[in-house]
């Protein structure tokens, strides 16, 4: 992941994240610093998609900031709803250590509101956790972050493995004794693809709560949200699916009794 890539910094990047600026990103530090292209990101305040452009630029010249650092601020503008959206960086020349130290709405806001839709297969105290993920990864807590994302990854393994142990013939015994990625193969009838798939996501997290640094966790945060997030999707995609199967099923019974009647 390219932090110096603007959708990367201003929508994904969470605060604090030291990015170290070297002759071979050098171009795209300068870039951001004068960023005034357009850039799709999401609006949490119209809780939509939309297009943003570079607004304004660095108090101090360029060349001032590069040569001096200190703290500056960018921002750019929904072009929906001409909302404003301010970025506060930090960039130390001596050290050629970039960040961005602040910003408006902040990346929880970003986020937040685009993981309510899975209400319909989270329950509320799990989709408060992975509210809980995403705001503390936001604000630099990268091994609580993943406290809670393995939280909701062991959630959807409970999950499976209720539905499982009232299948005739299920074996509790031998399920206790197997690994986590062993469970997961038991139940690959019961679970999305995407977690079947790539069941060393329950790893990566392990690592990263007992292993791993913060800012280690901070950058692989994203991946691992996204993953959760594809597996999530794919139980939203069938949630919706039983849905419209019920729905017909109804009014195709309406519809026989009807014409039943008519005979």
């Amino acid at each position: 992941m390219n932090n110096l890539d603007p959708k990367t910094f201003f929508f994904d990047l969470p605060i604090y994240t030291p990015i170290q600026v070297t002759d071979q990103n050098w171009e795209s530090f300068t870039s951001l610093l004068h960023f005034s292209d357009k850039v799709d990101g999401y609006n949490p305040f119209i809780r939509d998609q939309t297009t943003f452009k570079g607004h304004s630029y660095l108090t101090n010249s360029l060349e001032y900031f590069l040569k001096y650092g200190g703290v500056d601020k960018l921002s750019l503008k929904c072009l929906r709803s001409e909302q404003i959206f301010t970025f506060y960086i930090h960039y130390n020349p001596s050290k050629h250590s970039f960040m961005k130290v602040g910003q408006y709405p902040s990346i929880a806001d970003f986020h937040i509101s685009q993981i309510k839709k899975y209400d319909n297969v989270l329950t509320a105290k799990k989709l408060k956790e992975f509210t809980r993920a995403i705001g503390l990864a936001a604000n630099g807590v990268g091994i609580g972050s993943f406290v809670y994302l393995r939280r909701i990854f062991e959630d959807l393994i409970e999950e499976a493995h209720t539905k499982a142990s009232q299948q005739t013939g299920w074996n509790e015994e031998d399920y206790r004794q197997k690994r986590i990625v062993e469970r997961i193969e038991l139940l690959k009838s019961f679970l999305p693809s995407f977690l079947v798939e790539n069941r060393t996501l329950y790893g990566i997290l392990s690592v990263g709560i007992h292993s791993l640094k913060e800012e280690d966790c901070l950058t692989y945060f994203d991946t691992v949200k996204v993953g959760i997030e594809l597996i999530l999707d794919e139980k939203l995609e069938e949630f919706r699916k039983q849905q419209k199967i019920e729905e017909a099923r109804k009014k195709l019974a309406a519809v026989a009794t009807k014409v039943t009647k008519k005979e």
